[in-house]
């Protein structure tokens, strides 16, 4: 099989031919349609993610695909199965050797693209805005970085959960996405003071911030007293320092949050979360945008495009997709 692998750390990747994998006990084969790609895959190539594989590995933290084979003593999900799995790494493959209990069943009518596009950047959302930074109905919810794989999912989440939103993101195409997305309030991160922004528009309660930087800074001098900033990434590069004093006068929460740590501090709630967007997504609450489509051949310009922010939204690849979208 085909598989787009790290030989070594700070190197660029390569497709490699492997042998398929088999199932061992307790695992299940998947029959990979779609993988969705993440800024985390960037860190591991680097080897600065907090959970980067020895290498060689293959890249792929989340995809969806069919089971096809069982190991032993395995009992679910069934041959034929249409399922998800988040394993962090594995799924720039044609296939998959994953434990079953990692498997999430997909709807009939969910397309494999939108379910490989769906758990890390819904249920940052989701998990983050609900359960870390507590954001209630008719609060004012300022996402940086809004055109993104998360950001777009928070405008989305955080409207299902009763907020005003004000989008941040960069240049007049982003932000039409953003106000697709649903988005009340749009700033342009190129042209306009976010700081004062944000102010004529009563402040923010509650900031998604998976930009870092300066952005950070801005947006904190920008948040009402009592107001909550969620860290979700530095995707500028920039991890901003803290000056705890502002926090104290402003009586202002700066919390830190790594989705991926629940699967093993809190796996009821990640899978609490993960049914309630499901449920969503059925009653058509919720639409994935995927800003990119590209086959496994071409997946080193799915990352370049992912690494100069030229996309919106998530960037899915896959050994049948051959959609580019533009």
């Amino acid at each position: 099989m085909k598989a787009y692998r790290v030989n070594e750390i700070g190197q660029p990747p390569a497709l490699a031919e492997l042998a398929r994998p088999e199932p061992g006990p307790g695992e299940v084969l998947i029959e990979i349609a779609a993988c969705g790609l993440n800024f985390a895959d960037l860190l591991m190539i680097k080897g600065t993610y907090q959970q980067t594989p020895a290498a060689p590995f293959t890249l792929g933290m989340e995809f969806a695909g069919t089971v096809v084979a069982q190991g032993a003593g395995t009992r679910g999900p069934a041959i034929g199965a249409r399922v998800a799995v988040m394993a962090g790494s594995g799924g720039l493959a044609e296939f998959a050797a994953v434990p079953a209990e990692s498997c999430v069943p997909i709807p009939d009518a969910m397309p494999f693209d939108d379910a490989a596009a769906f758990q890390i950047a819904y249920g940052t959302s989701h998990l983050g805005l609900g359960r870390r930074a507590r954001l209630k109905p008719g609060e004012t919810l300022l996402v940086l970085g809004a055109a993104g794989g998360v950001g777009l999912t928070a405008i989305e989440v955080g409207k299902r959960m009763g907020a005003t939103v004000i989008a941040c993101a960069r240049g007049r195409e982003k932000l039409a996405v953003c106000a697709e997305a649903g988005a009340d309030h749009l700033i342009d991160s190129e042209t306009d003071n976010i700081r004062e922004a944000v102010g004529a528009l009563g402040g923010a309660d509650v900031v998604y911030d998976p930009v870092g930087g300066d952005q950070f800074t801005d947006a904190l001098r920008a948040t009402n007293p009592e107001g909550r900033i969620l860290i979700v990434g530095f995707a500028s590069g920039d991890v901003p320092q803290i000056p705890a004093n502002h926090l104290l006068v402003k009586n202002v929460d700066v919390i830190g949050y790594w989705w991926g740590g629940y699967a093993r501090v809190n796996p009821a709630a990640m899978r609490d979360s993960l049914a309630a967007l499901l449920a969503w997504y059925e009653e058509g609450v919720l639409k994935p945008h995927i800003g990119l489509r590209l086959p496994l051949a071409r997946v080193a310009e799915a990352y370049e495009a992912l690494s100069q922010r030229r996309t919106t939204g998530k960037v899915v690849v896959g050994p049948s997709l051959a959609q580019v979208s533009p």
